[in-house]
């Protein structure tokens, strides 16, 4: 039977208020896979008493002895179960969740990870050095390259570069990085959204595309290099576009995804147009893996207010691509 592994990230953030309140709503009961959330029963008891709700799922210490549909599987205990205050001293914690979520879906095809919202700044003040998700599956699964989407019904944002300073994006693109990154988005357009011949819209790095290198040199020594050589794959992707027409509604409906060369270039039109309903997936690993499309939202966590709309869809998107 397939399984769906839920990591829920923070336990001071709203992951675990939102797999609450789905679990109260009868969500899960409407998918195809069973449901294994990672957690110690101690901070989701605590949690539901908080939001008021009811929470009468068994626990378990083991993947193979889970036999119910929806399931707590308590991998490590919680240091600080309290709700709306980062603690570090939960980062190894949050990181046994995440990495046993990711080893047991690499052994077994038939299961697939969902991820709630972490804090970078947290985990890495508990003494671990961390990137991201997306870089953190590259790494667990050694992957030789890794690509992050976000993808909601109105478009789907790629990027070259994830999380890294804006000072370092620049000397990060190269040639190869976006031949390959965009190679990964064409195969994995087809092979998990079923799109026979995507049309990829890709942005320039500076304003206006560079304007004929007035604006910077990089479209012209290193994208526009890199698009010609995936034309010449018979992979359909645009050459550089100034980001700040390329999403015009023309545009808009005719692209199948876009390929944005820094996290804040394409992010913010994507979360204007779809936050709450879009999605993170990570494409080019050996696991199925998505994810909210928001943080861990502390102001809100423990009141019982936080929309769960973003973590239906990546359960629904987890279930159809198992």
């Amino acid at each position: 039977m397939k399984t769906i592994i839920y990591s829920p990230g923070d336990p001071a953030g709203v992951g675990p208020d939102l797999f609450i309140s789905l679990v109260n709503e009868d969500f899960f009961r409407s998918l195809n896979a069973n449901v294994v959330c990672l957690g110690d029963k101690s901070l989701f008891d605590s949690r539901a008493k908080e939001l008021e709700y009811a929470f009468e799922i068994k626990s378990f210490t083991s993947l193979d002895s889970v036999n119910e549909k929806i399931a707590l599987l308590e991998i490590a205990k919680c240091p600080d179960i309290s709700s709306g205050e980062l603690n570090s001293i939960n980062s190894e914690y949050v990181i046994k969740n995440l990495d046993f979520g990711i080893d047991a879906c690499l052994e077994r095809k038939d299961l697939g990870l969902v991820t709630g919202p972490i804090s970078k700044e947290n985990i890495i003040e508990g003494g671990y050095t961390f990137s991201g998700h997306t870089e953190r599956i590259m790494e667990r699964t050694n992957s030789d390259d890794v690509l992050m989407l976000l993808a909601s019904e109105r478009l789907k944002v790629a990027l070259a570069t994830t999380h890294i300073p804006l000072s370092m994006v620049s000397e990060s693109i190269t040639t190869d990085l976006i031949i390959n990154k965009v190679k990964i988005l064409d195969q994995e357009l087809r092979s998990k959204f079923g799109i026979e011949k995507p049309k990829i819209s890709l942005l320039g790095l500076n304003p206006h595309a560079g304007e004929g290198g007035k604006l910077g040199k990089e479209e012209i020594e290193i994208i526009i290099p890199a698009v010609k050589e995936l034309k010449a794959s018979n992979i359909d992707v645009s050459m550089p576009l100034s980001a700040d027409t390329a999403f015009n509604k023309n545009l808009l409906d005719e692209t199948d995804a876009y390929f944005a060369m820094y996290h804040d270039q394409g992010l913010p039109v994507l979360k204007a147009l779809s936050f709450g309903d879009s999605i993170n997936i990570t494409l080019g690993v050996p696991i199925i893996r998505t994810s909210v499309d928001h943080g861990v939202a502390l102001d809100i966590a423990g009141k019982g207010i936080a929309n769960n709309s973003s973590l239906k869809n990546a359960f629904y998107a987890a279930d159809n691509l198992i």
